[in-house]
């Protein structure tokens, strides 16, 4: 078995990618390493397999478009025990793979490349990836998972192969960054990161990176592996600030200076409960889909095994049960005045509560039942991958 497969995806790239394989190739020779150059193609229109092997690369087709797509399959096809992965375009030094090589050798799963501590060329790299989408998603990725990366984005990284198979990752798109290193962060991978240059592509076409478009991506892929900053932290915030304001006007308006807080107030405060324990609702979902659906959650199996259903649905049931009570006395209150008007101060202070306790009760008890249910999908999958 090779030592190494260079890999490169592939996608209308005639203009640089005989360059990008004699030097991978080059790189293989000068350092007497047993490798491969092998090229995921994508799709190509133009004559990039022809190109690939007149250069004597293997060239694998990937029908699925996509820039994730191309390397997952690639790194299946991949024959070497080390990958390491660059672009098509003649930015990255295929002739300078050894830092690279050298941290896959000492036990390393994940190595990245930092562009920002390498040097990165005048024009390769538009100012708002450079000072702004790059260094925002990075540090988003460092505080979300608690990562050492630098470098979130770099397309040129090296990684074990058996290790990244098990990984099973997902996405097809640009976001494929990003869920390598989640991936490897959440599965406790063994990750380094060294210096790399970047210098101007050789395209004279449009990269095939939209700035927007797949910023949005990134980002969104970062939020949805990290529940507890997406849904729960602020779901605790928006719940406390609620409950606090709620319970300061439950028995009388309250003025501060010139302004007086009151039931319309008071009926804000109780949005922002049901809000929260939706998203807390929300948290406990994802989680256990997470941990049901995704490899990279399967060590929380401690975590999946306290949501508790039944007593989600119990608490629901108490809440109900509390609302339905307030709901009567509203109704007492209303049938003292013969069912006719009544003062909106003093009731109000009865219904919103009750209402408030019908609604997160319900969400609570249909949460709990949602939640057992993705439960007995789960064991039942279990079941039959054992047999």
């Amino acid at each position: 078995m090779p030592e190494l497969t260079i890999l490169i995806p592939c996608l209308n790239e005639a203009e640089t990618l005989a360059v990008c394989i004699r030097k991978a190739r080059s790189f293989l020779e000068e350092n007497r390493i047993d490798g491969e150059v092998l090229i995921s193609d994508n799709g190509s229109t133009d004559n990039s397999r022809e190109i690939a092997a007149a250069e004597g690369a293997r060239v694998v087709v990937t029908p699925e478009r996509g820039y994730g797509a191309a390397l997952i399959n690639g790194t299946k096809e991949a024959y070497g025990k080390y990958v390491i992965m660059g672009d098509a375009d003649d930015s990255y030094d295929f002739l300078n793979l050894m830092p690279f090589l050298e941290k896959l050798r000492e036990g390393y799963d994940l190595v990245m490349g930092n562009r920002f501590a390498g040097g990165i060329e005048k024009g390769a790299m538009p100012f708002s990836h450079r000072y702004i989408g790059n260094p925002v998603l990075s540090f988003l990725g460092r505080l979300l998972f608690k990562s050492k990366i630098r470098d979130f984005h770099c397309g040129l990284r090296g990684y074990n192969r058996e290790a990244f198979l098990r990984l099973d990752l997902q996405t097809t798109g640009m976001e494929y960054a990003s869920e390598m290193v989640v991936a490897a962060e959440l599965c406790h991978l063994k990750i380094a990161e060294v210096p790399t240059t970047l210098k101007k592509d050789g395209r004279s076409g449009r990269p095939h990176l939209r700035s927007f478009r797949d910023g949005w991506r990134h980002l969104k892929f970062l939020l949805m592996y990290a529940p507890k900053w997406l849904f729960m932290y602020p779901g605790v915030i928006i719940l406390l600030i609620g409950v606090i304001l709620g319970f300061s006007l439950l028995i009388h308006a309250v003025t501060i200076r010139e302004v007086t807080f009151s039931i319309h107030t008071m009926l804000y405060s109780a949005c922002m409960i049901i809000t929260g324990l939706h998203a807390i609702s929300m948290y406990q979902i994802a989680k256990v889909y997470a941990y049901n659906h995704l490899a990279t959650f399967r060590d929380e199996v401690k975590w999946n095994d306290r949501i508790v259903e039944n007593r989600i649905i119990l608490r629901g049931a108490i809440l109900t049960v509390l609302g339905l009570i307030l709901s009567i006395m509203a109704v007492l209150k209303w049938k003292e005045v013969g069912f006719g008007d009544l003062e909106p101060e003093k009731v109000m202070r009865i219904v919103i509560p009750a209402v408030t306790f019908l609604e997160i009760g319900i969400q609570n008890i249909t949460t709990g039942f949602l939640i057992g249910m993705m439960k007995i999908r789960s064991v039942s999958e279990r079941a039959l991958k054992e047999e």
